[in-house]
């Protein structure tokens, strides 16, 4: 089979919707398929043996590590070189309307995928009263598609309720390879204290940005004694957090990859999660696979994968202490953290990147079906 995959986002970028794609790539070229990326330019040429064709873009005002690539007539050029048998646009936005315009013009199926809750996203940048406005051109362009993947129930329930048609699931995926928790270290979990690994650790690892709400961390830091907090990651709101949690035993750590990531998360007492935003939080299950326990907030896709008190603990977004008494209920009961350790790493074993990459051919595969019996 052949793949046009676009995407708004891709390496060298780090986030849960670039993991997701690199997993997703890997595995549909070791299945023989051929994937052609389209994403905007970030330097590379080639990503386990599929092709990556760069669009040069600009940064995103309000977001500058992202890059608005638009749509140009090499793009076109090289799809009628490539000959996909079918186009996949994860998040259609701007370099994406290049994909539904080719498979609208050649009459190739599409198939799109939903990934970042944009219109929630706008009530954190000041720009709440568009969110009609994006709704209905998400709309107009998801509807083009022959499916609609979403990563978690809670993301097909809004997108269904918006009229967004066709919808289906996307399992979650996560490696559990990479992520265990035999990787705890002293060594990191000094690094991450700053010299104090007797002190209760706290960790968040993702994007800091105002989306993120990363700031309501405080309270639970300030909440218990003597303990640090590591944030783990970068992004436009660094500078903001570094004010706001000025006067805290907070370490900026910059990105982690690979090893050290999963060392960190193996390290920590518990990986502290607000964010309201989340299609899923591919990164909750990274922490589950290294047998860091989770609070994170009861909301978006986030409940299909944290069951409360069982592989984690869920809090009520709205309620300014949830949080602090979630985490610290977490950290006052040795036994019950220990026991959540071990869930949440059964709970992870249960998806695997090749698992959710073979359910997302079959996807392709009936939509291939579907377009030969209608022509």
């Amino acid at each position: 089979m052949r793949i046009a995959l676009f995407t708004e986002t891709f390496l060298p970028k780090v986030d849960g919707i670039v993991t997701r794609l690199k997993h997703t790539v890997d595995h549909l070229q070791r299945q023989g398929n051929q994937v052609l990326v389209f994403s905007p330019d970030g330097g590379l040429t080639e990503y386990k043996g599929a092709r990556i064709h760069g669009v040069s873009g600009v940064p995103l005002p309000l977001y500058p590590e992202l890059k608005l690539a638009f749509p140009r007539p090499s793009i076109g050029d090289e799809l009628n070189r490539f000959k996909p048998d079918l186009i996949h646009v994860v998040n259609p936005a701007v370099l994406g309307l290049a994909g539904l315009l080719h498979s609208k013009l050649h009459s190739v199926p599409l198939v799109a995928s939903y990934h970042t809750h944009l219109p929630e996203y706008l009530q954190h940048y000041g720009l709440g009263a568009l969110e009609g406005v994006l709704w209905e051109l998400l709309k107009a362009g998801h509807n083009q598609a022959e499916i609609n993947l979403c990563t978690s129930t809670a993301m097909m329930q809004a997108l269904t309720d918006h009229g967004i048609e066709r919808v289906r699931l996307w399992q979650r995926g996560v490696d559990t390879e990479t992520f265990q928790p035999h990787l705890a270290s002293l060594e990191m979990r000094s690094r991450l204290s700053q010299g104090h690994p007797e002190a209760p650790l706290l960790l968040y690892v993702g994007r800091l940005s105002a989306e993120k709400e990363i700031d309501r961390i405080k309270p639970v830091l300030e909440s218990i004694p003597n303990a640090r907090l590591a944030l783990v990651g970068d992004g436009p709101n660094r500078q903001v957090l570094e004010k706001h949690f000025a006067g805290t035993h907070t370490n900026f750590v910059g990105y982690l990859a690979g090893q050290e990531l999963a060392s960190a998360f193996a390290s920590s007492d518990a990986f502290v999660f607000p964010s309201r935003t989340e299609t899923l939080g591919l990164v909750l299950l990274e922490a589950m696979a290294a047998g860091c326990p989770v609070v994170a907030a009861r909301s978006g896709g986030i409940p299909d994968i944290v069951e409360d008190g069982v592989n984690g603990y869920l809090f009520d977004p709205t309620d300014e202490n949830g949080a602090i008494v979630a985490t610290r209920s977490l950290l006052a009961q040795t036994e019950t953290r220990e026991m959540i350790r071990q869930n949440a790493r059964h709970e992870a074993e249960r998806w695997s990147w090749s698992s959710a990459t073979k359910q997302l051919q079959n996807y392709y595969e009936g939509v291939l079906a579907k377009h030969a019996i209608a022509a």
